[in-house]
């Protein structure tokens, strides 16, 4: 099943605006602000989360200031202080034109990221329905909202990891859904599944999708996820692997699953870090 080329003049200025937004667009070649509370703890900062607490009690803080690169920002290479998605700009119009097929070729099934930070890639998925006015359609929200799993011996490249140990990737709930109240994107078609994957994705009450977008990054959650909601992917859907070339753990398990199950389709690359295929079988 060839890839389709979308057209770059047939695009919507508010879906573009809003990639900008989500992104932190306008902090691009400036200083970022990052909160002390979501910088992780080094020799040179851990000595400081005493005052920056004490601070805090009398409304001030300790931050860091980062320099924010075009390309980092556009290829999502960095981690925003503020911005709701660190997906970077060609990973949002991957998601658009992806959704632009599905909703042209009327293929079935809802659309599902498993593992959101923020919430700015299923913010933008529902901002995709809406302009493209498709009711018929759920946006799954899956996410421990608790940060990532501490490593389990089962899995052995995930001993690599200290993902868990990152305090700028615990995101709860209620921050995600305000996100989504924020720009006035959640209703009934936006449904949540919270806690660990192996908990809640084998179960999950999905019958099709026609979008996977996986996120989770570790090789437990990327395999818990393909074999939990790929044979739910419908043909001519879309899977993206948003980790692939950024952790090797990520891309073993997809490989691995690729293998077992005999999927041969081409694996495209979307930037330096994130791919997708579409499923033909």
């Amino acid at each position: 099943m060839k890839q389709k080329s979308m057209d770059p003049n047939n695009k919507s200025p508010y879906l573009e605006l809003l990639k900008k937004v989500l992104i932190d667009y306008d902090k691009i070649g400036s200083m970022e602000i990052h909160p002390l509370s979501i910088v992780n703890p080094n020799w040179k900062t851990f000595f400081l989360y005493p005052l920056d607490k004490l601070l805090r009690k009398r409304n001030f803080s300790l931050n860091k200031l980062i320099y924010v690169s075009k390309e980092e920002r556009m290829e999502g290479l960095d981690w925003p202080a503020n911005a709701k998605t660190m997906i970077g700009y060609k990973r949002m119009s991957n998601i658009e034109d992806c959704i632009r097929i599905i909703n042209e070729e009327e293929i079935e099934g809802d659309l599902i990221e498993t593992g959101v930070w923020r919430g700015g890639a299923v913010m933008f998925m529902k901002a995709v329905l809406n302009e493209l006015n498709i009711t018929d359609k759920k946006v799954w929200v899956a996410d421990s909202f608790q940060g990532l799993p501490k490593p389990k011996k089962k899995f052995a490249l995930d001993k690599l990891s200290n993902l868990h140990k990152q305090r700028i990737l615990k995101v709860c709930r209620k921050e995600v859904e305000d996100n989504f109240r924020l720009y006035d994107l959640l209703d009934e078609q936006v449904e949540f599944l919270e806690g660990w994957f192996d908990r809640t994705l084998p179960n999950a009450p999905i019958e099709k999708l026609s979008l996977l977008r996986l996120d989770g990054d570790l090789y437990e959650s990327t395999t818990i996820a393909l074999e939990s909601l790929y044979p739910k992917l419908s043909i001519g859907g879309f899977i993206i692997i948003d980790d692939f070339n950024a952790f090797q753990f990520c891309k073993k398990a997809v490989l691995d699953y690729r293998q077992a199950n005999k999927i041969n389709e081409d694996i495209i690359e979307i930037d330096k870090e994130a791919v997708f295929w579409r499923k033909e079988k």
